[in-house]
């Protein structure tokens, strides 16, 4: 249970993401966990995870090796560096793969938002890959997101991490699964 949110504006990128984790009915918050942020940084790029709270460490440790070599400039790019990422996760970090009848193709268990100078970009659990154009959130509270941001992007004062800031702050306003402080990070990017 998290709210994550990228917005692109005015040149700038800004991606936010809540600090509370909840197992069940039990919440963990940013007074109780230190180690609280949804968010890290690979290179240029700062990522936001939902789903377990386990993934930041694997993610954080898979792309930390030194004979990883992640891209992440293009939907197509970050799509391959998922997809060689998966196989990893299966084997060495022992991902619960596991398709529904339903699905086309095994879960990497997560989804990812991306932001750095080349854009906004959204990997969900299939690996789907999406460049956003605006704005986007995952999470419980993505609903309350990105109802915020429909309402306020085009609010000239705003820019794009008072936007992603204000999707998080309005989430954990109304989505239990949702908690504050929230962190946030903007970015230039490299061509608005």
């Amino acid at each position: 249970m998290t709210t994550i949110a990228v917005v692109r504006k005015a040149g700038y990128v800004a991606i936010a993401a809540d600090t509370m984790t909840k197992w069940g009915s039990g919440k963990e918050t940013a007074d109780y966990i230190v180690n609280n942020q949804k968010t890290f940084q690979v290179g240029d790029t700062v990522l936001a995870i939902t789903g377990n709270t386990t993934f930041k460490a694997i993610l954080s440790d898979y792309f930390g090796r030194p004979r990883v070599r992640p891209r992440f400039d293009t939907a197509h790019n970050i799509f391959k560096t998922w997809q060689t990422m998966h196989a990893v996760l299966k084997d060495e970090y022992f991902l619960n793969a596991g398709a529904g009848g339903d699905d086309p193709v095994e879960s990497t268990r997560v989804d990812v938002l991306l932001a750095n100078k080349h854009g906004i970009f959204g990997v969900a659990a299939h690996r789907t890959v999406q460049e956003f154009s605006k704005y986007y959130a995952f999470g419980s509270g993505a609903d309350y997101a990105m109802g915020a941001l429909f309402a306020t992007y085009g609010d000239r004062h705003r820019g794009a991490e008072d936007l992603a800031k204000l999707a998080v702050e309005a989430a954990a306003e109304f989505n239990d699964g949702t908690g504050l402080p929230l962190t946030a990070y903007r970015i230039k990017l490299a061509r608005p």
